[in-house]
């Protein structure tokens, strides 16, 4: 009888170790803003100045980017003497450059609303995210690239691709040893690669100011070879910034002369 009770103990302890010692994703998201700097000191960027490079079919061209806490936001590439810019936001209008006529043009609205529910996530989606309408669940452990991984999932509210509303998903999957995420993907809803699950990888990451970003960042399609290997060589925290740089180049109406 002693042999069963001790033996029954043994079984109660292990049945119940596996929910005392269990990790939450808010326990993870905790981990992961005290190991990068402290959820305060992120609360406290209000802008952010990236400068660095992209490969681009083995050529390193030097690209920049600025995020603000109000949305504004810009990313430019030097190709070749000419200058690309993607994803520029002013605080009205979201804008490109056109790379067949090399023209600055509008985003639709469907696409500038989309960018604009976003806004709010900077400068991590995951600062208050249940304020923000956000939900989170811990979906378990992975394997990825050979380390292993707590996958998380965060859930947005619904946007609009094609006139027809979708799920906003993310997966993140954060490095079980130091919690900071080292893949992202996520489905592509527009466009001709809709479908496709979108994947960025992230490592190196490095201190800036008390807080600490990936270097190393490489975009692609999941399970396609390629895609776009970017090299973060400086970040300015809090730069001062001429908004001026995000306005929308309205197009020069030339006048004929009179004669």
């Amino acid at each position: 009888m002693k042999t069963l009770k001790t033996l029954f103990v043994a079984m109660l302890i292990l049945a119940v170790s596996p929910i005392v010692t269990a990790q939450t994703a808010d326990e993870i998201l905790a981990n992961y803003f005290e190991n990068t700097g402290g959820l305060e000191n992120w609360k406290q960027v209000q802008g952010l100045h990236f400068e660095g490079s992209v490969n681009f079919q083995g050529m390193e061209l030097p690209i920049e980017m600025i995020q603000k806490a109000d949305g504004k936001s810009m990313m430019k590439a030097d190709f070749q003497g000419q200058t690309f810019y993607q994803n520029v936001y002013d605080g009205s209008t979201l804008w490109a450059t056109n790379q067949m006529t090399m023209a600055a043009e509008k985003s639709d609205a469907e696409a500038t609303e989309n960018y604009k529910t976003d806004i709010n996530d900077f400068p991590d989606p995951f600062i208050d995210y249940a304020s923000k309408g956000h939900a989170v669940e811990l979906i378990g452990k992975e394997t990825v690239d050979g380390t292993e991984t707590f996958k998380i999932k965060l859930t947005k509210e619904p946007k609009m691709y094609d006139g027809k509303e979708e799920q906003d998903i993310t997966f993140y999957y954060f490095d079980t040893e130091n919690f900071v995420p080292i893949v992202v993907e996520k489905e592509i809803k527009g466009g001709p690669a809709a479908g496709m699950v979108g994947q960025t990888k992230m490592s190196d990451y490095q201190e800036v100011g008390g807080l600490y970003f990936p270097f190393s960042i490489t975009e692609k399609a999941k399970g396609q070879p390629g895609g776009q290997e970017i090299t973060i060589k400086n970040i300015t925290l809090n730069p001062e910034i001429d908004d001026t740089i995000f306005a929308f180049p309205e197009p020069v109406v030339e006048t004929e002369k009179k004669q």
